[in-house]
């Protein structure tokens, strides 16, 4: 089966990983350190803090942003459940705003209409790896007092109006999961803007240890001595996962490149397949494009999905509308909440898209589909 998406390993990645092993640490170590300063360069030198996953950097982020019970987090039901999952398991209230019906993105409008005095965060999904439209989003997350927030699970690399991913939000997230641009096996990082933000998020995926006597209120105890002002969780990323990040990383460009490559070629061949409609970008955009969604029209979706996988072809559907989960369901979400992103959601399917992807497979892929849709 050929995946829509997986994970470029090479052997400096391999000798990464050894040179830990060898060494003294696996766990908080030198290279965790390296790690943060490397992913620094990629989002303008604004500060990362490393953690476990991308949920991981989400839980982290919100807990930084002081999101607590009462309050609501805006944000666009097209996105992985984790998004507004770990929002409500801080007692806020997810807020689902409608999509963009071209890129699938949050829209500044719709997110306007429901944002006020209880909105403490506003947080955008970068959908594909496109950024979404933060000036607008800055506009309203400053009239109501909100934390600006970005879900960059899909887009690191990317940028908007020639600014990088991690310096657009108060609060930036990624994930590092095998299908993403780079990859720790599990990890993920937030990106702080501000210090205040950044030694929360430091902290919070600490266990919340205060460790600085500067910042003890029993500073005289000894030198073993250390406090929890405020609850955290072990959400550190170790030496051995970081080691592998930071050589991934060294390749982001590359992967980068070659993700474009493989997008402009889909573009290119596809163009012409009667029943489909492929992805929008903004002029002003430079995505790093995650995923290549297609829209199936006239309700074929389900048909294409399965053809595709039957001739060995893991196409995928990104995502069910969060608030579908009976999760949600059962805190009183209906459907209907957001009609364009449901529209989205019924007809988009996920091409095949990675760096080690060969012409002849997209080949394979564009013939397959273009046969199905004829």
């Amino acid at each position: 089966m050929l995946p829509y998406g997986r994970q470029s390993i090479d052997e400096s990645d391999v000798e990464a990983v050894a040179e830990v092993l060898r060494g003294d640490w696996l766990t908080t170590g030198p290279a965790v350190a390296a790690f943060e300063a490397e992913l620094a360069l990629w989002t303008g030198g604004v500060p990362c803090v490393s953690v476990t996953s991308g949920t991981a950097a989400l839980h982290v982020a919100y807990a930084a942003a002081g999101v607590r019970a009462g309050d609501e987090v805006v944000t666009s039901p097209l996105t992985f459940v984790a998004t507004a999952a770990t929002a409500a398991l801080l007692g806020a209230r997810p807020v689902f705003a409608d999509v963009q019906p071209d890129t699938g993105n949050l829209d500044p409008d719709a997110v306007a209409s429901l944002a006020g005095c209880r909105t403490r965060v506003i947080m955008a999904v970068d959908y594909a790896g496109h950024p979404a439209d933060y000036d607008e989003l800055r506009e309203v997350a400053d009239r109501v007092g909100a934390v600006l927030m970005a879900d960059a699970a899909h887009s690191i690399g990317a940028a908007y109006k020639d600014r990088p991913v991690g310096a657009l939000a108060d609060l930036t997230t990624f994930s590092f999961f095998p299908t993403k641009a780079v990859t720790t096996a599990e990890g993920g990082a937030v990106a702080a803007l501000a210090p205040e933000h950044h030694r929360r998020a430091a902290r919070f995926r600490n266990h919340g240890l205060v460790k600085d006597p500067a910042d003890q209120r029993a500073p005289d105890v000894g030198g073993w001595h250390q406090e929890v002002h405020e609850f955290g969780l072990n959400y550190r990323l170790p030496d051995v996962l970081c080691a592998l990040g930071l050589s991934q990383l060294r390749r982001l460009t590359r992967f980068r490149a070659r993700r474009s490559e493989l997008v402009a070629r889909y573009n290119t061949l596809l163009r012409d397949v009667p029943g489909l409609t492929l992805p929008a970008q903004r002029a002003y955009v430079r995505p790093n494009w995650h995923l290549y969604p297609v829209r199936i029209r006239e309700g074929r979706r389900r048909e294409v999905y399965d053809r595709m996988r039957a001739a060995g072809i893991g196409v995928q559907v990104n995502y069910l509308p969060a608030y579908w989960h009976p999760v949600f369901e059962d805190l009183g979400y209906r459907r209907g909440l957001c009609p364009r992103a449901e529209a989205y959601y019924a007809e988009e399917l996920s091409l095949p898209l990675f760096p080690d992807m060969s012409d002849a497979q997209q080949d394979r892929v564009v013939e397959t589909l273009a046969s199905i849709l004829a």
